[in-house]
């Protein structure tokens, strides 16, 4: 990255998490998928979360392709909603009252910018066969490629993914990999990836930042 280049992520959080416990991480990294690489319990999830605007940190800034999006020294706080995250959990968290369709209209119903159609998603992933499906009926693999697109359908300005292959077994990991490698490399978000798995972070990773 050229020293004038803007970086995807400008983080520097710290937050106590209890009388024992704080977590605390400063990084600026370039285009690509930045992964957060550390042991279970290292803060992985909890930097995610602060991304998104699901915790406050108590000092630092969150700053995303050049927005800030928190600043503590400003006082400036982006609302969640209006941070434009898609984010992809470790479980797919589907909704079981709706059909796959339904699952990737929520999606849309919470674009706050112009985002790709749902058909368009569909085909790119790979589940256009899946949309009159019960998410009960889905493999891990199908279900995870359905959060994807949920994401993908909100609208988002990047992408923050938690551990998404770890509830998979190595058939589904490598299917599922393979879609997350045509997201990075196509559509080109910035992608923030937590993962405990140095093999998984060799092969997606563009910056890795060490945590823990």
């Amino acid at each position: 990255m050229s020293s004038d280049a803007t970086p995807s992520f400008d983080i520097d959080v710290r937050r106590r998490m209890g009388p024992d416990a704080e977590v605390a991480l400063r990084f600026t990294a370039g285009p690509g998928l930045t992964a957060l690489f550390g042991r279970s319990g290292a803060g992985k999830t909890s930097v995610l979360a602060m991304v998104a605007g699901l915790l406050r940190p108590d000092t630092g800034h969150v700053r995303v392709a050049g927005e800030t999006l928190f600043d503590a020294a400003s006082g400036t706080s982006v609302p969640t909603a209006r941070r434009a995250a898609g984010y992809v959990f470790q479980d797919a968290r589907l909704f079981p009252h709706f059909r796959v369709r339904g699952n990737l209209r929520y999606g849309m119903r919470r674009a706050t910018r112009q985002a790709m159609s749902l058909d368009a998603v569909a085909v790119f992933l790979g589940i256009d066969q899946l949309l009159d499906r019960w998410p009960r009926t889905l493999s891990g693999g199908e279900a995870q490629r359905v959060a994807i697109g949920r994401a993908l359908l909100s609208g988002p300005r990047f992408l923050l993914m938690d551990e998404p292959l770890a509830s998979l077994d190595m058939a589904r990991r490598g299917e599922v990999m393979r879609l997350i490698e045509r997201v990075r490399d196509e559509l080109g978000l910035p992608i923030l990836y937590v993962s405990h798995d140095r093999s998984e972070v060799d092969r997606l990773a563009a910056n890795v930042v060490e945590m823990g």
